[in-house]
């Protein structure tokens, strides 16, 4: 007893058990689950990430002590829908097409839309449509290509970029030394987040670019 009660009234025995149960749920789960953003430390190149902060002064025992998602300011502004898909006649891309620059500039033209400064870019590959079924919606995903990802940051000015399908990119990998170069490029590089796995069926619909 610790001269209060407290340990007394919290001691558990079958007598008290029978009295007063409890029962407790405890939940563990990936940061990456459904609709999320990769903050800028998510991926780095050769021991740094984003705007030159290096592991060796600032990767901490429970993870990066920078550019977390909890420093990501609110995100306001406007937003472009990119439905390539629509834009070829399909309801989804096959398995692993790997979007190109030309692609990205064909859908532009068919929804009458020019890229500005400062947008948010989304991209529609139609993989949404079997979200429900976890698999079919994982394997073999279509997504950008790496030149379509700079010609959206580089040329169109977006400062984030994110698309329906589960990692943005495609694969196998288009880079012989990067598994993930869409990821190494955008986050560490021009320092643009990625939202993933985001629901554009309604927008799509609605013809809402």
């Amino acid at each position: 007893p610790d001269g209060n009660g407290v340990a007394d009234s919290m001691r558990l025995g079958e007598e008290r058990k029978r009295h007063v149960s409890y029962t407790g749920t405890a939940v563990s789960m990936y940061a990456h689950t459904g609709t999320h953003i990769d903050a800028l430390n998510h991926f780095g190149l050769n021991g740094k990430i984003w705007n030159g902060f290096s592991e060796t002064e600032y990767l901490g025992d429970r993870g990066w002590t920078v550019s977390g998602a909890e420093t990501l300011p609110p995100i306001i502004a406007r937003g472009v829908l990119i439905d390539v898909a629509a834009a070829k006649g399909l309801q989804q891309l096959p398995s692993n097409y790997r979007i190109s620059r030309k692609d990205l500039r064909e859908a532009l033209d068919m929804e009458g839309v020019k890229l500005e400064q400062g947008d948010v870019v989304v991209i529609r590959t139609g993989r949404m449509r079997v979200y429900d079924k976890a698999q079919v919606y994982m394997a073999n995903s279509p997504g950008l290509s790496l030149d379509a990802a700079k010609f959206l940051v580089e040329d169109g000015g977006a400062m984030v970029v994110g698309a329906d399908n589960l990692s943005l990119e495609t694969f196998p990998s288009e880079v012989s030394d990067s598994y993930l170069p869409l990821h190494t490029y955008l986050l560490a590089e021009p320092g643009a987040p990625i939202i993933e796995m985001i629901n554009l069926e309604e927008l799509a619909r609605d013809r809402v670019y």
